[in-house]
C-alpha cells in the first residue's frame, strides 16, 4: 500500500477573505483526487464552539464539502487548534469528522507522526498555556455555555486577532515558527519511533528534513499562503492551491 494523506491547517473560516474561502472549498472538492484521507491540523474555523443545541452560523459550503468527502469514503480527521478546540458531536455525528485530541501520535501517509496544532508548545506563552487549560476544562466549557450564543459568539470573534494578522505581512510570526521548528527537531531526535512531526499555528509553510527521511512539516495557512501538504511513504511535498 502507498497511502497519501492530505494535510491542511489554519484556514480560519470566518476571518479570511471570500476569495480565499472559495478557494478552500474548491480545494476540498479535489481532496479525493489528491490523497486517501484528509488531516485538518487545527484552526479550520476562526471560532467554533458547540452548545448542546446550537453551533455557530455560517460555513455551510465548507461543511457540506467536508460531509461530501466523508460520504465518498475519504476519512477526515480534525484536531482542534487554539480557535476551534471545542469541537463536539455536531462535527462528529452530522459532518462525519473523526475528532482527534492532540497532541497525538498518528499514522499520516504511511509514516508515524507526532501531530499537534502547536499552540502553547516550544517554550514561552505561559499565560496562554494557563488560559488554554482553563478554557478547555469542563468548568470553562460550562461557563461559556451559560452565556447566550448571541452574546458569547460575537464576543469570541471580536477577541480573535486573525483579521489583524491577515493584514500583516507574511512571516511576522517567525519567532514562534523558529521555536516550534526547534521543538519539532527535539522531538524527532528524542523519539526514534517518529518519522514526522506535524504542527500548524505559525501560518508559515515549512518542510525540514531533520535527519535522513525524518521531517518536520507545517502545511501553512489560508490567510496568506493557501498551502497544503501531501504525505506518503516515499515523499512529502508542500503545494499551493
Amino acid at each position: 500500500m502507498n497511502p497519501h494523506t492530505v494535510v491542511v491547517s489554519d484556514v480560519h473560516l470566518g476571518a479570511i477573505s471570500e476569495e480565499n474561502e472559495r478557494a478552500f472549498i474548491r480545494f476540498l472538492r479535489t481532496v479525493g483526487d489528491l490523497g486517501d484521507d484528509l488531516l485538518i491540523n487545527g484552526d479550520l474555523f476562526d471560532f467554533w464552539f458547540e452548545y448542546r443545541q446550537v453551533v455557530p452560523r455560517g460555513h455551510f459550503d465548507a461543511l457540506a464539502a467536508l460531509r461530501s468527502l466523508v460520504t465518498d469514503g475519504i476519512p477526515v480527521r480534525f484536531l482542534g487548534g487554539n480557535h476551534d478546540g471545542w469541537a463536539g458531536s455536531f462535527l462528529a455525528e452530522e459532518i462525519g469528522l473523526e475528532i482527534v485530541q492532540g497532541p497525538r501520535v498518528l499514522p499520516v501517509g504511511g509514516r508515524t507522526a507526532y501531530v499537534a496544532h502547536g499552540d502553547g508548545m516550544g517554550g514561552g506563552d505561559w499565560a496562554y498555556r494557563f488560559l488554554k487549560r482553563m478554557s478547555r476544562s469542563r468548568l470553562g466549557r460550562f461557563a461559556f455555555r451559560a452565556v447566550h450564543p448571541d452574546v458569547g459568539i460575537p464576543f469570541a470573534r471580536r477577541a480573535s486577532s486573525t483579521e489583524k494578522r491577515a493584514a500583516d505581512e507574511p512571516g511576522s510570526q517567525s519567532p514562534r515558527a523558529a521555536r516550534l521548528a526547534g521543538h519539532a527537531a527535539s522531538l524527532l531526535r528524542a523519539r526514534s519511533e517518529l518519522d514526522l512531526v506535524v504542527f500548524g499555528h505559525t501560518h508559515l509553510p515549512r518542510l525540514d528534513e531533520i535527519e535522513p527521511d525524518r521531517f518536520y512539516l507545517n502545511p501553512g495557512d489560508w490567510i496568506h499562503n493557501r498551502t497544503y501538504a501531501i504525505v506518503s511513504p516515499d515523499r512529502i511535498c508542500l503545494n499551493s492551491a
